[in-house]
């Protein structure tokens, strides 16, 4: 439970995976998707995908996506 009920987890999902080609964004293998963590704001979730994408920099078919959970739990967060 959280200390704090009043206060919303802005959940972030940050996962990637080589692409099957540069132009758009179908990973080549679902088994092998690289599911990095779950984050509670945006600001963590992207020093670690920043990392992630860094690591990766010479794969050119390798990316690394943010994920915005919070907006698919519940949609009224969906402005902010």
């Amino acid at each position: 439970m959280s200390a704090n009920p009043d206060h919303k987890q802005l959940l972030h999902l940050v996962f990637g995976g080589e692409l099957d080609s540069l132009e758009g964004i179908t990973f080549k293998d679902l088994a092998k998707l690289d599911i990095v963590g779950i984050y509670p704001n945006y600001a963590t979730a992207h020093t670690a995908w920043k990392a992630k994408a860094q690591q990766t920099v010479d794969q050119a078919q390798t990316r690394y996506f943010i994920v915005h959970l919070h907006r698919l739990l519940d949609p009224e967060t969906a402005a902010s």
